[in-house]
């Protein structure tokens, strides 16, 4: 089986909670700029991804995901903070809102969903996180930064779907638009998986406020076929 999967709606929606015992893998599921293959191979094994501005140590198991599939999670995608990385909003995941929010589940182990996320707080990777809490009670806060709280969106294929956010919603923060280079990655990463066409990712960043207030500071129509350097096609 290569990379990404083409599946049904049905196959991308996700099962109950995880039974709280330490998995050999879990899914790391990105909502982000992760869910393009080549920019999260900068976290993986290390770089600088194009249009970044930062150079990102890497794991301490440097393989890519075997394996890489959409889902949808329960919940709402917003932008807010402004990214050191990419200039502009970064992508958030509102666990409580009304919505679904498209993501890649990557394949990795615990100890690569743990330097991933140390990476996202320009911390230097190699300290595992303790995932008990967050397979147990579906969320854990390992502190107040913006990727510290832990989220166990379901299970797929019995193996927990596991993502981290900020611990504020959607609606308490301001909105910052992102920038083109950075809605980039994340429109392609979504295309790639196969789950869902440029017409339905371009309607969802839209929704969202990513395209529709441009992150150039103009307004764009979604439908078409370039909008703020993303390509709908």
């Amino acid at each position: 089986m290569g990379p990404f999967d083409e599946r049904s709606a049905d196959e991308r929606s996700l099962g109950g909670q995880s039974s709280g015992e330490s998995p050999e893998l879990v899914w790391y599921a990105s909502y982000g700029s992760n869910t393009h293959r080549d920019r999260l191979a900068a976290y993986i094994v290390g770089g600088r991804p194009e249009g970044g501005t930062r150079e990102h140590p890497g794991c301490r198991d440097r393989r890519m995901p075997a394996e890489s599939v959409p889902v949808e999670l329960p919940g709402a995608l917003y932008f807010a903070t402004v990214s050191p990385v990419w200039g502009g909003g970064r992508a958030f995941y509102d666990p409580d809102a009304e919505g679904r929010t498209l993501a890649v589940a990557h394949l990795v182990t615990p100890s690569q969903f743990s330097d991933i996320a140390a990476q996202e707080m320009y911390r230097r990777p190699g300290a595992g996180l303790d995932l008990a809490g967050v397979l147990t009670r579906g969320r854990a806060a390992l502190g107040d930064g913006r990727y510290e709280t832990l989220v166990c969106a379901g299970t797929l294929r019995s193996r927990p779907v596991l993502t981290f956010t900020a611990p504020w919603g959607a609606g308490d923060a301001p909105y910052v638009p992102p920038t083109a280079a950075y809605l980039a990655h994340l429109a392609a990463g979504l295309r790639e998986s196969g789950g869902w066409s440029g017409e339905r990712v371009a309607a969802y960043l839209a929704a969202a406020g990513a395209l529709t207030r441009g992150a150039d500071g103009h307004g764009a129509d979604a439908r078409g076929t370039d909008v703020n350097g993303v390509d709908n096609a």
